[in-house]
C-alpha cells in the first residue's frame, strides 16, 4: 500500500473520486497503468460540448465507476513513487486524442509534454528557477509593470542573477487586477488556466473573481521575492535609447518627484488593457450625477435606490449588469451591439475539496486537468474562425462549423429569453459567432428579463445635466452613468514616450494606432527592448495570457542568454524580419472572422488593421518563439568568441 495514504486518507480518497473529472482520471490511467484495458473503446469519452465541464465525460456511470477504481487501486497499490510512462510528443496527442473523445492534433502533443514536465508525484509544480540559467553578468534591467508580464519576468531575471527594477505605476502588483474592482469583476478564463506553470495554487472558484484573482498575483509575487525588486506609485513617462552607451535611460514620476533610471534591456509589461478608453461625449463635464469609466469605480459607491445607465455591452458590461440588477431601482443597458454569449454553467462554481484532495494526491491529475483546459480553451476552436471563400451565407457565418456554432447560440438566447422576442431581436447578433471575443453568461439573459432592466439598442451621443440622449434621440434620466466602453488596446505603450535608435519615436515609427512588432515581442529601432503582451499577442479565439506570458519570458530569457555569451551590447530586431512577420500577422487575420466587415471589435484599429490578438494557434505561436533566435537580430558590439563561430 502507498506509505503515504493512512486509512483515512484512502476512504477520502475514494470519496474524491466520486466527484473527480473522468476524462482527466482516463489519462492518468492511460499514462501511469501499463494495463492496455484502459485504452478499450469502453473507456472513451465522448466529445466534449462547447465549454462544457463535461466531467462524466459522457460515460455510463458503471463505466465511470470503473475508471474510478483504476485509479484507486492503481494509487494504493504502489508502495514506491509512481513513475510516468515515458511517452513522446505523438503519443501524448493520441492519449489526449483517446481521453478528450476528439482528434488532438499530433503537434499538440508537445503542448502537452511541457504541461506534463513537472515531477510527476502530485502537488509540486516545477519551479521556475530549475528552468532557468543563471548568468554571470552585470547587465541591468529595468521592468516596467508589475501584472501577469512584469512577475513573470522578475521572477526569470532573479534566477539568471541579473540585477533589475520593476516600475509599478499602482500601489500594488496585479496589473488589471489591482485596477478593476467592480461588482462582479472576474475572469472569463478557468481559473487553473489562467493560472502560472511553476505556483501551487488551489482556487476556489472554477472561475476566479477579482479579490481572489488579485491576491493570486500578490501571492506569487509574495512567494517569489517580487516585491523586493518592484518601486510601486512610479509612472514612467519617458524610455529613450542612448546608442553611445547603449543603454536605455527610463524617466518617471515618483513619490518622490521626477527620477531616471539607466538600464542596458527595457522589458516592457503595460499590457494593452490598461488605459482606459471613455467616449468624448457633449455634455460630459454637465452631468449632476455620478459618471466614471467601469475602472474607476468609486469603492464607496451606493446604488441602492438609483437609476444606473449601463453603457456598452462588452465583457465588463456583462459583468457589472447582473452583480447590480438587484441593487438599483432601475437599469438600462446602452448596446451598440450585440454579443454573442456562450452558456456557462460553472461560471459560479465553487471547487469541492476533493477534487483539491485529488490534485495534491493523484500523480498527473492536476496536470491532466489542465492539459485538457488548454486544449478545450485554447486552439479547439481555432480552425472554425477560418472563412471559407465558398460559403452561401458570408453575413452571418463564415463556414459550415461556424453556422452550426451559430444555430447553437442562437437557440441558447431563444430558450433564455423565452416568451420575450423584443429581447431576442435585440440578443442576436447579425454577425457570426466569434467575430467578437466569445462572452459567458454569467445571468445576463436573466439580467434582461427583470422589470426594472430595460435594453436599448442604441448608443449615447450625447451627455446632459440629468442623464443621456441616445443615438436615436431619445433623453433618458439617470442618477449614475456607467461607461463599460473598454481600454485603448490600438494605442500600445500610450502614453509613454518612447524614443528609439534614430531618434524616432514609437507614434512616429507606427502611427498612433499600428503598433508593430516580430513575435509580438521585439521591433527594429528598440533595441534590448522586450514586450509582454505586445502587438498582436492577446487571444481572441480563447485562452489565458498566462500561458501566453510564460511563452514570451521563455523567449526573452534565452535571448539575454545569448547575449552574456556573446558579450554583445544590443541587440536590435531585423526589418525585414519584422515585416515579413507582420505580413504574415496580416495575411492570416484575412482569412479570420475577425475582419468580417459585419462588425467591428476592439481588435481592430481605426484603419480596420488587426492589431491586438494573435492569428495563430497557441501552439504555433509557442513553436515561433521556440524556433526563434539570434539570426532574427543586429547584434552590436559582440565581444566573445561566440561572434567568430568558434562557440
Amino acid at each position: 500500500m502507498n506509505p503515504s495514504l493512512d486509512g483515512e486518507s484512502v476512504d477520502r480518497l475514494r470519496e474524491a473520486l466520486k466527484l473527480g473529472h473522468i476524462p482527466v482520471l482516463v489519462a492518468v490511467l492511460n499514462q501511469l497503468s501499463s494495463d492496455p484495458k484502459w485504452r478499450d473503446e469502453r473507456y472513451r469519452p465522448t466529445r466534449t460540448r462547447g465549454l462544457d465541464d463535461h466531467r462524466d465525460g459522457g460515460l455510463p456511470e458503471a463505466i465511470q465507476q470503473e475508471i474510478r477504481d483504476g485509479v484507486l487501486e492503481l494509487v494504493l497499490s504502489h508502495e514506491e513513487p509512481l513513475e510516468a510512462s515515458s511517452l513522446g510528443a505523438a503519443e501524448l496527442a493520441d492519449l489526449a486524442t483517446f481521453a478528450f473523445g476528439e482528434d488532438v492534433p499530433t503537434e499538440y502533443g508537445e503542448f502537452i509534454e511541457e504541461i506534463l514536465d513537472v515531477d510527476v508525484q502530485p502537488g509540486r509544480a516545477r519551479q521556475l528557477a530549475e528552468r532557468t540559467p543563471g548568468v554571470d553578468s552585470d547587465m541591468r534591467v529595468v521592468v516596467i509593470g508589475a501584472g501577469p508580464s512584469g512577475i513573470v519576468a522578475s521572477i526569470r531575471l532573479q534566477a539568471m542573477g541579473i540585477d533589475h527594477v520593476v516600475l509599478e505605476k499602482e500601489p500594488e502588483v496585479g496589473g488589471a487586477w489591482q485596477n478593476n474592482w467592480y461588482p462582479g469583476c472576474g475572469v472569463d478564463t478557468p481559473s487553473y488556466l489562467y493560472s502560472y506553470s511553476f505556483h501551487d495554487y488551489e482556487w476556489t472558484t472554477h472561475y476566479g473573481k477579482r479579490d481572489e484573482v488579485h491576491g493570486y498575483f500578490v501571492d506569487v509575487a509574495d512567494k517569489n521575492n517580487v516585491r523586493e525588486h518592484t518601486r510601486f506609485g512610479v509612472e514612467v513617462t519617458d524610455v529613450i535609447w542612448d546608442d553611445a552607451s547603449s543603454t536605455w535611460h527610463i524617466t518617471a514620476n515618483t513619490p518622490e518627484g521626477i527620477v531616471t533610471w539607466d538600464a542596458e534591456v527595457v522589458i516592457v509589461g503595460v499590457g494593452q488593457l490598461s488605459r482606459p478608453k471613455v467616449p468624448d461625449l457633449p455634455g460630459m463635464d454637465t452631468f449632476q450625477g455620478q459618471a466614471f469609466h467601469s475602472s474607476y469605480w468609486p469603492k464607496d459607491l451606493d446604488l441602492n435606490g438609483k437609476r444606473v445607465a449601463l453603457v456598452g455591452a462588452g465583457a465588463s458590461a456583462m459583468q457589472i449588469g447582473p452583480a447590480i440588477i438587484d441593487e438599483v431601482e432601475s437599469l438600462t443597458v446602452f448596446q451598440r451591439s450585440p454579443q454573442w454569449i456562450a452558456p456557462a454553467g460553472i461560471y459560479f462554481s465553487s471547487f469541492d475539496d476533493a477534487e483539491h484532495f485529488l490534485m495534491g494526491h493523484v500523480p498527473l491529475y492536476l496536470q491532466w486537468y489542465r492539459a485538457r483546459l488548454n486544449w478545450v480553451y485554447n486552439d479547439r476552436v481555432h480552425a472554425s474562425l477560418q472563412v471559407d471563400e465558398d460559403w452561401p451565407e458570408p453575413r452571418s457565418s463564415i463556414n459550415a462549423i461556424n453556422a452550426a456554432h451559430r444555430r447553437y447560440y442562437v437557440r441558447y438566447i431563444e430558450e433564455q429569453l423565452e416568451g420575450r422576442p423584443d429581447l431576442i431581436e435585440q440578443s442576436v447578433p447579425d454577425y457570426p459567432p466569434f467575430g467578437k471575443r466569445m462572452l459567458l453568461d454569467n445571468g445576463w439573459y436573466q439580467m434582461l428579463r427583470r422589470d426594472h432592466a430595460t435594453l436599448v439598442s442604441a448608443g449615447v451621443s450625447e451627455i446632459t445635466p440629468t442623464g443621456l440622449v441616445d443615438a436615436s434621440g431619445t433623453a433618458h434620466e439617470f442618477d449614475v452613468i456607467v461607461f463599460a466602453t473598454g481600454f485603448f488596446a490600438d494605442r500600445f505603450l500610450y502614453p509613454m514616450n518612447v524614443v528609439g535608435r534614430d531618434g524616432r519615436t514609437t507614434v512616429e515609427m507606427w502611427g498612433e494606432h499600428d503598433a508593430r512588432a516580430h513575435l509580438g515581442v521585439v521591433s527594429p529601432n528598440l533595441p534590448n527592448m522586450f514586450f509582454m503582451g505586445g502587438p498582436n499577442t492577446l487571444l481572441g479565439h480563447g485562452g489565458s495570457y498566462i500561458g501566453i506570458a510564460e511563452m514570451q519570458s521563455d523567449y526573452i530569457v534565452r535571448i539575454l542568454t545569448r547575449m552574456v555569451e556573446e558579450g554583445a551590447a544590443s541587440v536590435e530586431c531585423r526589418q525585414d524580419v519584422c515585416d515579413a512577420y507582420v505580413s504574415a500577422v496580416d495575411e492570416a487575420h484575412r482569412r479570420m472572422v475577425w475582419t468580417h466587415p459585419g462588425m467591428d471589435n476592439w481588435y481592430r484599429n481605426p484603419d480596420g488593421r488587426i492589431t491586438a490578438v494573435i492569428p495563430w494557434r497557441i501552439v504555433d505561436y509557442r513553436g515561433m518563439l521556440k524556433r526563434a533566435g539570434m539570426d532574427d537580430y543586429v547584434v552590436r558590439g559582440r565581444t566573445s568568441l561566440a561572434s567568430t563561430g568558434r562557440l
